[in-house]
C-alpha cells in the first residue's frame, strides 16, 4: 500500500471514531441465523493464483461477526476459510472512547517474548495466547474491499498489509504452534505502534497522540474491550467454528464493566460533554467523505482535535476524579489488574458466568 502524503493523512478520519460511529449508528440488516458461506476453493488459495477479480481479506476482530460484516457494513463475501497467521498476534491496543468503548481489536507483528525473569508487567488474560493470530479470510469483490477500507477509517492509521495464512479446518480443537501445509497470501489491516517518540504529543497522564491523530496508551494491553464489542468477536468465532482452544482464550478476556458510582457519574458527564460533538463530527464525515471514505483536510483536522480532546480530558480530569474508564475496578485488585476474579462468557445463548479457575478452559 502506498504511504499517504501529509495532505492525505490529514484528510483521513480517526479509525476509532469510525468504529464508534458504526457501532452506535448503523442498523443491523443481518438475519438472526447467519448464512453459512462456502469454503474458499483450493485453487483460489494457491500461491500461484492470479485471480484479480476477487480479494482475500483477513478478518480478526468484530468483522468475524455477520452482524458487523454483513449487517452494518453491507459486505457480501463470496466464500471464507478459517486461518492461522503465525506472524501476527491479536491485540486490543487501538484506543476507543473511555467508559463506553475503551479499545478496539488490532493486530501486530509478533516479536519474541522476553525471558520470564524479565517480565514485570501484569499478567493480562488478553496476552496469554502465544500461537499467533486466528481469523477468517473472506473472498470479497474489489468494490466490497473498498467499502471495508472506508468503514475502517479510510486508511487513517491502518496499513493494508499482505501476510501468509495457513488454512484451518472448521471445528478443530487444538492449534499447532507451527502450522503445516502451504501458506497463501491475504490482505489485512494493521495499525502499527509508532516507535518514534518525536511523532507523539502528550495528552497528559501518560497518554500520547501519534502523528496520524491516533491515540497510544502508556500500556497497550491495559484497556479492556466493552462487553458488546467482545461479544461480536466471540459470536463471530462461534459462527465460523474457530478452534476450541482459541475460543477458550477469547472467552477468558474480561470486558470492561463500570462497578462504582463515581464511574457511573463520570460516564454520564463524559458522554453528555463529548458524545454530541463526536456524533456531529462523524455525521459530517459521512456527509463529506468521498467514495474511498476520505474526508476533506479541514474535517480530518477537526476529527483529530476531537479525539485528542476526548482522551486529554479523560487523562487529566475524568480518570483522576471519577475513576477508570478503560479497565474494570474490583475491590480485590490482583496482578492482572482485576481480570482474575470475575468475568462473563458471551455467546449465542446469552451470557454465562465463568469459573474462577478459568485457565482450565485453555488446558493450562
Amino acid at each position: 500500500m502506498t504511504t499517504p502524503t501529509p495532505t492525505q493523512r490529514s484528510a483521513q478520519a480517526c479509525p476509532s471514531l469510525r468504529k464508534l460511529w458504526k457501532l452506535l449508528s448503523s442498523p443491523s440488516n443481518c438475519p438472526n441465523r447467519p448464512v453459512k458461506l462456502p469454503c474458499t476453493s483450493t485453487s483460489r488459495l494457491t500461491p500461484t493464483s492470479t485471480d484479480e477479480k476477487t480479494i482475500l481479506y483477513l478478518a480478526y476482530g468484530s468483522n468475524l461477526s455477520a452482524e458487523t460484516f454483513k449487517g452494518n457494513r453491507g459486505i457480501r463475501p463470496l466464500s471464507a476459510v478459517n486461518v492461522h497467521v503465525p506472524s501476527l498476534s491479536l491485540t486490543f491496543d487501538l484506543a476507543g472512547i473511555p467508559y463506553i468503548e475503551p479499545c478496539f481489536a488490532n493486530t501486530q507483528y509478533r516479536t519474541p517474548p522476553p525471558p520470564p525473569a524479565s517480565i514485570s508487567s501484569p499478567d493480562y488474560h488478553k496476552d496469554r495466547w502465544t500461537k499467533g493470530l486466528i481469523g477468517v479470510v473472506y473472498e470479497v469483490t474489489p468494490e466490497d474491499y473498498r467499502t471495508i477500507i472506508a468503514t475502517e477509517g479510510g486508511g487513517a492509521s491502518y496499513h493494508d498489509v499482505i501476510v501468509p495464512c495457513y488454512a484451518l479446518p472448521k471445528g478443530g480443537k487444538i492449534v499447532d504452534a507451527a502450522p503445516s501445509g502451504a501458506p497463501f497470501m491475504a490482505h489485512t489491516l494493521l495499525s502499527p505502534r509508532d516507535s518514534d517518540p518525536a511523532s507523539y504529543q502528550s495528552t497528559g497522564n501518560g497518554g500520547r497522540v501519534d502523528g496520524k491523530g491516533g491515540i497510544t496508551r502508556p500500556d497497550p494491553s491495559y484497556a479492556q474491550p466493552s462487553a458488546r464489542y467482545l461479544k461480536l468477536i466471540t459470536d463471530g468465532g462461534e459462527e465460523h467454528s474457530l478452534p476450541a482452544e482459541y475460543m477458550a482464550y477469547l472467552y477468558i478476556i474480561r470486558p470492561y464493566t463500570i462497578t462504582t458510582r463515581k464511574q457511573k457519574v463520570g460516564k454520564a458527564l463524559f458522554l453528555a460533554i463529548w458524545m454530541p460533538i463526536v456524533m456531529a463530527v462523524m455525521g459530517l464525515s459521512k456527509l463529506f467523505a468521498d467514495e474511498e471514505g476520505r474526508v476533506p483536510a479541514w474535517l480530518g483536522g477537526v476529527m483529530t482535535l476531537v479525539f485528542r480532546g476526548v482522551w486529554g480530558s479523560y487523562d487529566v480530569v475524568f480518570k483522576r476524579v471519577f475513576g477508570d474508564g478503560e479497565r474494570t475496578i474490583y475491590d480485590d485488585e490482583d496482578g492482572g489488574g482485576g481480570e482474575e476474579e470475575k468475568g462473563t462468557r458471551w455467546g449465542f445463548g446469552g451470557c454465562v458466568r465463568l469459573e474462577s479457575n478459568d485457565e482450565k478452559k485453555m488446558g493450562r
